[in-house]
């Protein structure tokens, strides 16, 4: 019998005074594509953390391949290949796709130069090996975030990954990028990849695992053969009782819309037309999806929503009001909240505090402080008290 992939005995990890991880055992057999499932906060993403090398376990043990391992860095974990693709990209923007690549590993030349030309062969090699479609040449900036997703595997892949950790990854993907995504994944499990799949999307984890496991507040509570369980068993296990399915739709719907677009015409970056003559009405209580392929003009017609992009025509109105072009401030005092795709990079500040991120946006509110300066008490008062709320 093969020895497993991986196995994690009784891990345990403190992420100060909580437990984020609490006696987890977890095997991964050679070629599998695993599902680690939970809600947010079960512990999964810590788990992981501590195969790779990011944190170090409190107690308990790691063996590779049947050895024993102590990780003291994502590079101690990558030399016994494993490879992490986060949630949130860990690429250079400015820089184009084969340095990405082969960053940290750069095929070189004659006096120790860089050899582009071997790069690029390289990102060819791989992204023809795995279906993995990539311009060696592209600037990492100028991609979708579906093509940046495949540039940090075939990253993975070129530093000899052959346990491959996918942390939520199709969290911001289009279903067509979904769909791609998962042929991928099937090439390189036939390659003999051990693949990880950290998500809470239960219906994905049918569409492709192998096996799953289920975790809640820091522990295992279920798992074995993805065919052996229902949707509704591993929802069960992941809250803790039975989830009801059904749901009744609300019927109530105000009189005035709460947003209305008028024959909105808005541009793209470069001043071409992104959205042309875009005119919709949502009222109370409804919910309105907007689909589209990546790249049809739903980012600009959002920005434009939320007053950060002129319309070259047409009216935003909110509650029954026309809003001014182009002021976030008038929209978001009008009631409409903008949630940006990328929150990492657009919607918070990482090196700030919650209370000071739950702050940005009302920062002129009176009840904040008087004269220049925010009262750090006041702010630290609104943060707790919005977190007891919601």
């Amino acid at each position: 019998m093969l020895a497993p992939a991986v196995r994690l005995e009784r891990i345990t990890r403190r992420c100060g005074s909580v437990l984020a991880n609490d006696e987890v055992t977890l095997e991964l057999a050679p070629g599998e594509i695993h599902a680690l499932v939970g809600e947010n906060g079960a512990g999964k993403t810590t788990l992981m953390r501590v195969l790779y090398g990011l944190m170090l376990p409190d107690s308990g043990s790691i063996t590779i391949d049947g050895q024993p391992q102590r990780f003291r860095s994502p590079l101690d974990a990558m030399r016994h290949g494993l490879g992490m693709v986060h949630q949130h990209f860990m690429l250079v923007d400015t820089q184009r796709v084969y340095e990405n690549v082969t960053l940290a590993l750069e095929p070189r030349r004659s006096l120790d130069r860089f050899d582009v030309e071997a790069a690029r062969r390289r990102v060819r090699e791989l992204s023809e090996r795995y279906g993995l479609p990539a311009d060696p040449d592209a600037r990492v900036r100028d991609l979708s975030v579906g093509a940046q997703q495949r540039i940090e595997i075939l990253k993975a892949l070129h530093h000899g990954a052959r346990v491959l950790i996918l942390d939520e990854p199709t969290a911001v993907l289009t279903p067509q990028e979904v769909d791609d995504l998962f042929a991928a994944l099937r090439n390189l499990q036939r390659e003999g990849t051990t693949i990880v799949l950290i998500t809470h999307k239960l219906a994905e984890v049918k569409a492709l695992a192998d096996r799953v496991t289920v975790m809640r507040a820091g522990r295992v509570v279920g798992g074995g053969e993805v065919a052996d369980f229902t949707i509704e068993r591993m929802a069960e296990l992941m809250v803790g009782q039975p989830v009801n399915a059904s749901y009744e739709r609300p019927t109530a719907r105000s009189e005035v819309p709460l947003l209305e677009a008028r024959l909105l015409d808005v541009m793209d970056d470069r001043g071409l037309a992104a959205v042309r003559g875009a005119s919709f009405i949502v009222h109370g209580g409804e919910i309105v999806g907007l689909v589209g392929v990546d790249g049809n003009g739903q980012h600009e017609l959002v920005e434009c929503l939320a007053g950060l992009r002129v319309p070259s025509h047409g009216e935003v109105w909110i509650g029954g009001r026309r809003i001014a072009a182009a002021d976030p401030r008038a929209h978001t005092a009008a009631g409409l909240a903008h949630i940006p795709s990328d929150r990492l990079r657009r919607g918070i500040v990482p090196s700030m505090t919650l209370a000071e991120n739950l702050v940005l946006g009302c920062q002129h509110d009176p009840e904040l402080g008087s004269g220049p300066r925010l009262d750090p008490e006041l702010v630290e008062a609104r943060a707790d008290r919005l977190l007891a709320e919601y």
